[in-house]
């Protein structure tokens, strides 16, 4: 420990070691394989208006039907298990960056943790043999989740900020992609002019395209929560479709499914450049 240097950034030094930093780029590399595939089943839907889900769940059945695919479902697992081990790393010692010990840093990776944790629980439980959890419609999933909590006291007051909280995260993350946030945590002087170009452009593209799905899932949540109707409420599948009802009819969702697989491509150079 060197003159002036806390405990506090010893520690934090130590856990941003080999195997956390290994985590959170195979969680990134994870994050990017399921959006790539969720893109590109959306674009199947705009195009030939397929059935398929364009969810975790509808990604997850195509992997599974690759060869090797329950051996890739357990990787994506672990690589989320990974990202998750990262952001809860964020969460006790703060993140990289001179503003990293910042209390509301720490409270938004904690949340982050919450988010991968669950979400590699569900892949991992699917490779397991659950079949209802991994690969389950969100959709499905979303109607059973707003019927609980509209079942409890004050129960559309609770959907209500459920949805305001996911519709706002959206708007943050669609906002925080168009002002290109995203290069404060990159590496950017280990990156050629072109790969600059690369990350602006699925960057912002595909942050975009994710905060617009995550808006659309709070927005039918609010919907629910004012007709206390848990048929209102939408997964990811659902809110993927709806784009098509809008005056710009299905070329709005295969821009959005489009934008999806650019952001599974982002989430490759972030496991790249992105600074951990």
């Amino acid at each position: 420990m060197t003159t002036g240097e806390s405990s506090t950034t010893v520690a934090r030094r130590a856990d941003r070691g080999g195997v956390v930093r290994a985590g959170a780029r195979a969680g990134f590399v994870a994050r990017g394989v399921l959006y790539l595939l969720v893109g590109a089943l959306a674009v199947r839907i705009g195009v030939t208006g397929t059935s398929e889900q364009a969810d975790r769940g509808g990604a997850l059945a195509e992997v599974v039907s690759t060869p090797f695919g329950f051996v890739l479902i357990w990787a994506l697992g672990a690589g989320l298990a990974g990202m998750a081990l990262w952001r809860l790393s964020e969460a006790l010692f703060g993140a990289a960056g001179p503003k990293g010990d910042r209390p509301g840093k720490r409270a938004l990776s904690g949340a982050r943790f919450v988010f991968y944790a669950a979400s590699s629980f569900l892949v991992l439980s699917f490779a397991a043999g659950d079949r209802g959890s991994g690969a389950g419609s969100t959709d499905r999933q979303s109607h059973d989740l707003t019927s609980r909590l509209l079942s409890l006291p004050g129960g559309p007051w609770w959907v209500g900020a459920v949805a305001t909280g996911i519709l706002g995260a959206g708007l943050w993350i669609a906002g925080r992609a168009v002002l290109r946030k995203y290069r404060e945590h990159l590496e950017r002087q280990r990156m050629s002019t072109l790969q600059r170009r690369f990350m602006d452009v699925t960057g912002t593209a595909g942050g975009v395209a994710r905060g617009l799905v995550f808006a659309a899932v709070g927005f039918f949540g609010l919907k629910a929560s004012s007709q206390s109707d848990p048929g209102e409420a939408k997964g990811v599948d659902d809110a993927i479709r709806s784009f098509a009802q809008a005056p710009a009819g299905p070329w709005l969702l295969v821009a959005v499914a489009v934008g999806l697989a650019l952001f599974g491509a982002f989430s490759f150079g972030q496991s790249k450049w992105r600074e951990i």
